[in-house]
């Protein structure tokens, strides 16, 4: 109950990226830092082991499921933080993933599940209302992220949840990056008892946390009717978006997008992920250098600063 109340009450959850050195083996060190950064900064959880930790930390090549789990928890141990923990696979490894996170601390004894929309963009599959409106009636599900980056797959699942009478059970998260706070600001009303999107679990906000800190503390005060200027901020973040996840190439330089804010931070050394071929695209740079001038108030830049070398100890 205590994990129900805090997802519904909306929390901003960071998708935890994967600290590499130039010989793309983990950063242990830096991996602590990040973890350090989001709780500094306000988050209510991380996700760990999801699409921004790399779903290849799995490959036995790597073996690095375990560490990266073990390390975000033992940081954020005792500090009452969501704990997260991405599973994959068919049900023998799922399995397997479900328990090694829940001795790591990451879940309960009965396993909570947050279910995981992942946009059809980058590699995830169409589901549709049907299969929304039968996850939400079981009976371990906590919250689902929502992350097609497309409107009517957006209210499928909205509605799913509107229609089972769940709404005060079970905590809808934004995955949308293009959309966050249009999504946090929306109060969705299908005929029966109105739903908000409560939080956001997001690869976005895996960089300038703090500041998406104080987005949802503004989208929590429901405001009505939404000033305008949260709608021109709502524009911005979509736009920075566009170049942090490389919208332009099909999200194919999502990941050494954010690696690469956090390297202009000081909290990665680079922006190397565990395949080569995975950097950013043709023009990327200069689009992260375009949004980074033109929207100073949404980075977070002068905090980090100013903590970095306590979170790199």
């Amino acid at each position: 109950m205590q994990l129900r109340e805090k997802l519904l009450s909306g929390l901003v959850i960071p998708a935890h990226p994967l600290a590499l050195n130039s010989q793309r083996q983990l950063e242990e060190r830096r991996q602590r830092a990040l973890t350090r950064y989001y709780l500094a900064a306000g988050a209510g959880g991380i996700a760990v082991g999801v699409h921004t930790t790399q779903f290849a930390i799995r490959d036995p090549k790597f073996g690095l499921l375990e560490r990266v789990l073990a390390s975000a928890a033992d940081e954020s141990r005792g500090d009452g933080i969501v704990k997260i923990a991405g599973v994959c696979g068919r049900k023998k490894q799922a399995l397997a993933e479900a328990e090694l996170a829940a001795r790591l601390g990451y879940v309960a004894n009965v396993v909570p599940i947050i279910g995981f929309y992942l946009q059809p963009a980058v590699g995830g599959r169409l589901l549709p209302y049907e299969f929304w409106r039968q996850f939400v009636e079981i009976e371990n599900t906590v919250a689902i992220k929502i992350a097609p980056f497309n409107r009517y797959q957006t209210l499928d699942v909205v509605r799913a949840l509107a229609q089972s009478g769940r709404a005060r059970e079970v905590a809808l998260y934004t995955g949308n990056d293009d959309n966050i706070l249009n999504d946090l600001l929306t109060k969705f009303d299908f005929g029966t008892q109105p739903i908000r999107i409560a939080g956001g679990l997001l690869g976005h906000w895996a960089v300038w946390t703090k500041t998406a800190v104080s987005h949802l503390a503004l989208a929590k005060q429901h405001l009505d009717p939404v000033p305008s200027e949260l709608l021109t901020l709502a524009q911005q973040i979509t736009d920075a978006n566009s170049a942090i996840f490389d919208s332009a190439h099909n999200f194919r330089g999502c990941i050494p997008g954010i690696h690469e804010i956090l390297r202009r931070q000081g909290l990665l050394d680079g922006r190397w992920c565990l395949d080569p071929e995975e950097e950013l695209s043709p023009g990327q740079s200069a689009e992260l250098d375009r949004v980074c001038g033109s929207y100073p108030h949404l980075q977070d830049d002068a905090f980090v600063k100013e903590h970095l070398d306590e979170w790199l100890r």
